[in-house]
């Protein structure tokens, strides 16, 4: 079993940042494949963000790419997303998620979530 606690969401203005984390425990941290995705009201869950086991290759979903950036430290079992230029339309939850192969989590059926963290964007 591994555990996913998201932090860091909250309310900013459109062109902010804000840098979300999420604290794993439960399994070897640097064994999974780390991802992020986002829910805003009244649509489905939507892929944000992954990163393999390494740190060495980074996905992005196209409307993403250029503005968030995620990046993992291993020795302290966190996962991040540093999101910059923010607009009101990536205001949803965000989701932490984990598993074992990459090909699962960027195909959104990931093993493992978070209880999500609420981004808030205002214009």
């Amino acid at each position: 079993q591994v555990q996913l606690v998201e932090s860091g969401g909250g309310l900013v203005q459109a062109g902010g940042s804000l840098r979300l984390s999420c604290a794993a425990s439960g399994r070897t941290f640097s064994s999974l494949a780390m991802g992020w995705f986002r829910q805003a009201p009244g649509k489905e869950r939507e892929f944000v963000a992954a990163i393999d086991w390494s740190g060495l290759n980074t996905y992005y979903a196209n409307s993403v790419k250029g503005r968030f950036t995620i990046s993992r430290d291993n020795a302290k079992n966190t996962l991040y997303l540093q999101m910059s230029s923010l607009k009101p339309e990536d205001t949803a939850v965000y989701f932490c998620a984990a598993d074992g192969r990459s090909s699962r989590l960027r195909a959104g059926i990931p093993d493992y979530w978070g209880q999500g963290t609420q981004v808030t964007v205002s214009s």
